[in-house]
């Protein structure tokens, strides 16, 4: 992966999710200004902050960097809860996931 890929990749992130840069500072736990800086100036952000990038996605750094992040197995269905979680801040993904716990729980 180029240099500019790892900026277009953040941003095509971002775009998936609908999330501004600032959401995405929040999700990632880094000053906004330092990820606007980074986004404007195209600086490749180092991989203590691309791991707190990714942990603010909810992906893994090697997610981040397969060459596709479609997962063609999946149905329609599962994609589509995949990119409803995806849309979500930190604490609601916590609540969905304890939710879908305690559903498995009933059955």
């Amino acid at each position: 992966m180029r240099d500019t890929d790892v900026i277009q990749h953040i941003q095509d992130l971002c775009k998936e999710r609908n999330w501004s840069y600032y959401r995405l500072a929040k999700e990632s736990d880094i000053p906004y200004s330092t990820l606007n800086n980074m986004m404007n100036r195209t600086n490749i952000p180092t991989i203590p902050t691309l791991q707190k990038l990714c942990d603010g996605f909810g992906i893994t750094l090697s997610d981040f960097f397969q060459d596709q992040m479609e997962h063609p197995q999946l149905t329609d269905g599962q994609q589509e809860v995949i990119d409803l979680y995806n849309r979500l801040d930190h604490e609601k993904k916590t609540v969905l996931k304890a939710y879908m716990k305690g559903l498995l729980m009933e059955l």
